[in-house]
């Protein structure tokens, strides 16, 4: 076997000298350069915002060390990365870690995860029969497609007179493991799950689609955090970036869904801002990566959870409906086990 290298550094340690003339003259810099150790993009985005709080969110009665572990980053995309630190080694079932100072030296990361997000919102809206029809839609208003989805439900929620938007996906319930499940159950054999389903092929059933599956995705979230606190963490603080994060209607589902405050950073690019913290440290303009974190991270919008009772009645009994969606899986792949002996 091959060894690739034999020490380990924290992220943002100087390596070398620098760029070598070379490597400068390749990408325009100087000679000399600093050059850290890096992250893989997630963890760089987990980086970027952890410390992206403002002053009304921050707990007057935690220290800087007991507050960061309080929070979870989601980092929202194509799928979604969870990541929680802690001060202490946290063995959490169906969740990976902890890994010692994957993301922020001295804290042990915990990081939970859905395999399919954005790339399953795509797939809900590309293969229904309506898409093509809202594709033109949105072309012709020069918004995206998530973007009319989302007045299309705003409309409806008023032409129904609902008390809240969340209730027009009150017969439709979704199990968005159609790429297994990541984490907490860790079973890459659960599949997708869709009830509901009409004859219906308007762009408003399809609108209804979209949003039982954002709060599908969002009860797999709050099943994560539920699961991380009952093996040690304390969270009670998501902050969010990555594409998904620009979508107000994604956003606010999750708040109300997981009944946390989520806080979404400043800067639109959380993965690069969290490379050039680690190139700060590495060039020694911050004494390590907390520090300039907490200088270089910051807080954009925060969006809170709806204070109506009857939202969160009616997520907690939707989430029940989630949970035993797959239970039925369970038991339907046992019957069929046995069935095939």
């Amino acid at each position: 076997m091959q060894h690739i290298g034999r020490s380990v550094a924290f992220p943002g340690h100087a390596l070398g000298s620098g760029l070598t003339p070379t490597s400068a003259k390749e990408l325009g810099l100087l000679p000399g350069t600093p050059v850290g150790t890096s992250l893989i993009d997630a963890h760089a985005g987990g980086v970027g915002v952890m410390e992206s709080v403002p002053e009304a969110e921050s707990k007057a009665d935690l220290s800087d060390e007991e507050a960061i572990c309080r929070r979870m980053v989601l980092v929202c995309g194509t799928s979604t990365c969870h990541m929680a630190v802690s001060k202490n080694k946290l063995f959490i079932p169906g969740v990976w870690g902890p890994f010692w100072s994957a993301m922020i030296p001295e804290y042990w990361l915990t990081e939970g995860g859905q395999s399919a997000t954005g790339a399953l919102l795509d797939y809900i809206v590309e293969n229904h029969a309506a898409a093509p029809l809202l594709a033109n839609h949105a072309a012709s208003q020069s918004v995206s497609i998530f973007e009319l989805l989302n007045k299309i439900l705003l409309s409806m929620a008023h032409e129904q007179n609902i008390p809240f938007l969340s209730a027009l996906s009150q017969d439709t319930h979704v199990l968005p493991d159609f790429h297994g499940n990541r984490s907490p159950v860790a079973d890459p054999k659960s599949k997708g799950v869709i009830c509901g389903l009409t004859l219906d092929t308007s762009e408003k059933y399809l609108a209804l689609l979209y949003l039982a599956t954002i709060q599908g995705i969002a009860y797999g979230t709050r099943h994560i955090v539920e699961h991380c606190n009952a093996h040690g963490h304390k969270i009670d603080t998501l902050l969010a970036c990555g594409g998904l994060a620009k979508n107000s209607l994604y956003i606010q589902e999750h708040a109300d869904i997981i009944g946390c405050p989520i806080i979404l950073p400043r800067e639109n690019e959380s993965v690069l801002l969290g490379a050039s913290v680690l190139g700060a440290v590495a060039a020694k303009k911050f004494s390590g990566i907390h520090d300039a974190m907490k200088s270089m991270n910051a807080a954009g919008k925060v969006v809170h959870p709806s204070s109506d009772p009857r939202v969160k009645k009616y997520h907690d009994a939707k989430y029940k409906i989630f949970r035993s969606l797959y239970e039925q899986q369970l038991s339907h792949r046992s019957t069929m086990a046995q069935a095939l002996q």
